[in-house]
């Protein structure tokens, strides 16, 4: 026996719909495209380029944009075109991981803190206050430095300055609906706390989530490549977005297209999953699916 309002029983016209008026957004789909096109480029970088991403060329250095390199050569005579495509690997990875880890931790906590309230509710919300009490990038240079600068620590780093965001959504979206009509039927049958957490509270929480990550996954790309450029991400010559951009700093009148391009990757990424997360928040809106 289903309940009416339940999202057992609507998930699929309401997902339907908002797939349908994602869809419409054109702009949204060349932005999607523009994505996953450079996603499929980075995972097959090594069938896409034959030059080593790390390898040095002295007689190829500082060679400007040809056709044998689209997109020049940097100061170690390394095909920047390549680097570009194996940095990918680094940068969407940073952003993806990060953003993966957060959501992973900071959902629950919020379902926990939004639900059961109470003292739960006191620490766990505490506790994002104290993380949202330091400056961003301050908060993440210090846990790198601390930690030591890889990928690993960097991804760790992002993802619990992250962690605030997704506790904190989750929270105000569990306490706006837990008094609805389909989870308190659900109590009164006798559901435990963690179904009607998970299975009646979360599917209404998807939507906003998709929103937050999408724009979340272009702000840990971006931090990724400022820790990066200040030489706290990766470590050469593992090649990455951010690190590319500040490899380019010294030759930017006289090989620009070092850090133009690697810069130019991480802008039009940016952009387009901007674009994705506001046409996905425009398809969840309650106004548009109701024309």
């Amino acid at each position: 026996m289903s309940l009416k309002g339940d999202p057992a029983t609507r998930s699929d016209s309401l997902y339907g719909r908002s797939l349908r008026e994602f869809r419409r957004n054109r702009f949204a789909m060349m932005a999607l495209a523009v994505i996953v096109l450079i996603v499929l480029a980075s995972l097959f970088a090594s069938y896409l380029s034959s030059y080593n991403p790390v390898g040095r060329d002295a007689r190829a250095r500082l060679l400007g944009p040809s056709v044998e390199y689209p997109m020049g050569t940097d100061s170690l005579g390394r095909d920047v075109l390549t680097r570009i495509l194996y940095g990918g690997r680094i940068s969407l990875q940073i952003g993806l991981l990060s953003v993966l880890i957060s959501a992973l931790v900071g959902v629950p906590l919020g379902l926990f803190a939004g639900y059961l309230r109470g003292s739960a509710d006191q620490l766990i919300m505490r506790l994002m206050d104290l993380i949202l009490a330091f400056p961003g990038l301050i908060l993440i240079i210090w846990l790198v430095a601390l930690l030591g600068a890889n990928i690993a620590n960097v991804i760790l780093a992002i993802a619990l300055f992250s962690l605030p965001t997704y506790a904190r959504l989750t929270r105000g979206v569990t306490l706006s609906i837990q008094e609805t009509e389909y989870v308190l039927a659900a109590q009164s049958m006798g559901a435990g706390a963690l179904r009607i957490m998970f299975m009646h509270i979360l599917p209404n929480i998807v939507g906003s989530l998709i929103v937050v990550t999408t724009l979340g996954v272009s702000s840990a790309i971006i931090t990724g490549a400022s820790l990066s450029f200040l030489g706290l991400g990766v470590t050469p010559p593992t090649p990455e977005w951010g690190a590319m951009l500040s490899d380019g700093r010294s030759y930017l009148r006289n090989a620009w297209w070092i850090s133009l391009f690697p810069g130019m990757v991480i802008t039009l990424v940016v952009l387009a999953l901007n674009v994705v997360g506001d046409a996905v928040r425009d398809a969840f809106d309650p106004k548009m699916l109701s024309r």
